[in-house]
């Protein structure tokens, strides 16, 4: 543990873990991942305790996914990362080997972006409140959590503004609310409206807030400002607090609705909730908006990550000609027979 962080109150090692990990208001779903890859790194050593093990180990382990599991490099620094964070955090062992571990690189890919008529096309073979969500991401570039987890008291329909709280990195942005899209989200809310009534006529325990909020106010969770914009219709448990409440949509149905919706439209290309994003992106480029805007919007801290789109760009626009259409007139078609 280093020095200044609260003493941790369990002794078994993977609730030291999770402890560690809200304390630091990490997301469930890093709790999970790394809680798995500490899990799995201690019984691959035959369980033995992380303090009586040090770089071998880790080396050896993150070679055994490398060469017989062939993990993504993703999936790898994902493990990488569960590790450290045990040992810095958790054991308190800040060594310097823990900075000699490398990281394998993960490959730049050029995302895959749909032109608008396939935009128009897979969002014409949606419905209902998946239908909104894809109109949403497309429309304002959000990730996926980010559209889902949104509150009624961040959408502004006066200034056409969506707030996004705590997206990547712990910091809020501001996009904007497409014009065409407020009827919908208006009607959307007056159906989240319904759900968040039938629930306080039950006296049911709320939705999630931001723990220090739920300390300070503990009722804040049954506002109607705090409710959510994509409410799901069944009540679940939450896995952290054990308490009954209402969750937000699961994002498998947006997942599940959109891979339909793909077939319908007869796009081959490879589509995820994601390309949504990027398409978003590249149009907005591609439309003469300045890089600067389309980086603030998307919650980028570093312009290069946004600078991807315009390798897209100089593609589709032709900006760079073949010499095979430079070959003109009859000698360029009688070498094409």
């Amino acid at each position: 543990m280093k020095p200044g962080n609260p003493p941790l109150q369990s002794t078994r090692l993977l609730d030291q873990v999770r402890e560690r990990i809200r304390y630091l208001h990490y997301s469930f779903s890093t709790e999970k991942l790394y809680v798995y890859w500490v899990r799995f790194f201690i019984r691959w050593h035959g369980l033995k305790h992380p303090r009586d093990m040090g770089a071998k180990e880790v080396e050896d382990f993150l070679t055994m996914l490398a060469t017989e599991r062939k993990v993504s490099a993703s999936t790898h620094n994902q493990a990488l990362s569960a590790l450290l964070f045990l040992y810095r955090e958790v054991l308190g062992v800040d060594l310097p080997w823990l900075d000699n571990i490398n990281r394998p690189t993960r490959a730049r890919r050029i995302p895959s972006v749909l032109t608008k008529d396939e935009v128009a096309g897979l969002l014409a073979a949606m419905d209902g409140e998946c239908a909104l969500l894809a109109r949403l991401l497309y429309g304002t570039g959000m990730r996926l959590m980010e559209s889902i987890r949104l509150r009624v008291k961040d959408v502004d329909f006066e200034r056409h503004v969506i707030i996004v709280r705590e997206a990547k990195g712990n910091k809020d942005r501001v996009v904007m609310l497409p014009r065409s899209l407020a009827p919908a989200l208006r009607l959307q809310m007056l159906a989240a409206r319904a759900t968040w009534e039938a629930d306080r006529q039950a006296q049911g325990a709320g939705v999630q807030v931001p723990d220090a909020l739920s300390v300070k106010y503990p009722r804040l969770g049954q506002s109607w400002g705090w409710f959510w914009m994509f409410p799901s219709s069944t009540l679940s448990t939450d896995p952290r607090s054990g308490i009954e409440r209402r969750h937000h949509l699961y994002e498998e149905r947006l997942q599940h609705s959109l891979k339909q919706a793909v077939k319908l439209a007869g796009i081959v290309r490879p589509v995820s909730v994601h390309t949504l994003r990027h398409s978003f992106a590249t149009h907005l480029l591609q439309s003469g908006t300045d890089i600067r805007t389309v980086q603030e919007l998307l919650g980028h801290s570093d312009v290069s990550t946004t600078m991807i789109y315009t390798h897209v760009l100089k593609i589709e626009a032709g900006q760079t000609m073949s010499p095979l259409d430079s070959i003109t007139g009859e000698q360029g078609m009688s070498a094409l027979r």
